[in-house]
């Protein structure tokens, strides 16, 4: 098992723009092959408030390569990603692949 985490550095004005973006992504992951653990957004709570999490598990890296391909050709996922690139509410996409200590 595998999780790819995804740190959004996001436009904070913006974050009802991201958050349609995550809203959208949690169909999208799941039909094209991830285990979408979640989205997380900042709040004015503590910490930053630019700063959002994606946490997607996979049960291998070819199954995480093969959701990569799936997920380009996926027509909701390019909507997505055009809406969220012409708000300018994701300035920075920090991808890291994790795995579970045991």
């Amino acid at each position: 098992m595998i999780t790819l985490s995804i740190r959004y550095t996001i436009e904070a004005r913006k974050r009802p723009d991201f958050e349609r973006y995550a809203r959208s992504l949690t169909k999208i992951v799941p039909r094209c092959g991830g285990d979408l653990v979640g989205y997380w957004l900042p709040t004015k709570f503590a910490g930053p408030t630019n700063e959002a999490l994606a946490l997607i598990s996979f049960p291998s890296l070819a199954a995480y390569e093969q959701y990569r391909e799936r997920l380009a050709k996926d027509g909701d996922n390019v909507e997505a990603i055009r809406r969220a690139e012409e708000s300018a509410c994701i300035l920075v996409e920090d991808r890291a692949i994790l795995e579970p200590v045991s």
